[in-house]
């Protein structure tokens, strides 16, 4: 029997991107229904507003309907705006803070 973390080992995770900001979660889940079942829909939306940011991400369980929906809907006119499909890639873990900090001490000569 398979463990959830097998389970969720299996899902292929698609990114999309250029999303028109008026899609909803509902009508973009169908649209990748087509292909075939949809685990899960996020359409990333902006914390300040709640307004799409354009990208999304949707786990379909079957690799090779997630394939399919990939080949047929990347380049592809939704809705007036040419949309990018791919399949995700996992964030790299660098291991700590990704920079934006402050260094009191930057210069590189010994001070006595």
């Amino acid at each position: 029997m398979l463990n959830f973390v097998q389970i969720l080992k299996k899902l292929m995770k698609i990114f999309i991107t250029g999303l028109p900001l008026e899609v909803g979660e509902d009508e973009l889940t169908a649209v990748f229904g087509d292909f075939g079942q949809v685990k899960s829909l996020r359409i990333i939306k902006d914390r300040d507003t709640g307004q799409s940011r354009g990208f999304g991400f949707v786990e379909m369980p079957v690799d090779e309907e997630a394939k399919e929906a990939i080949k047929r809907m990347n380049g592809g006119d939704y809705n007036g705006n040419r949309i990018k499909v791919a399949e995700a890639q996992e964030k790299p873990n660098t291991g700590g803070n990704a920079g934006g900090g402050f260094r009191r001490n930057n210069r590189t000569e010994k001070s006595y």
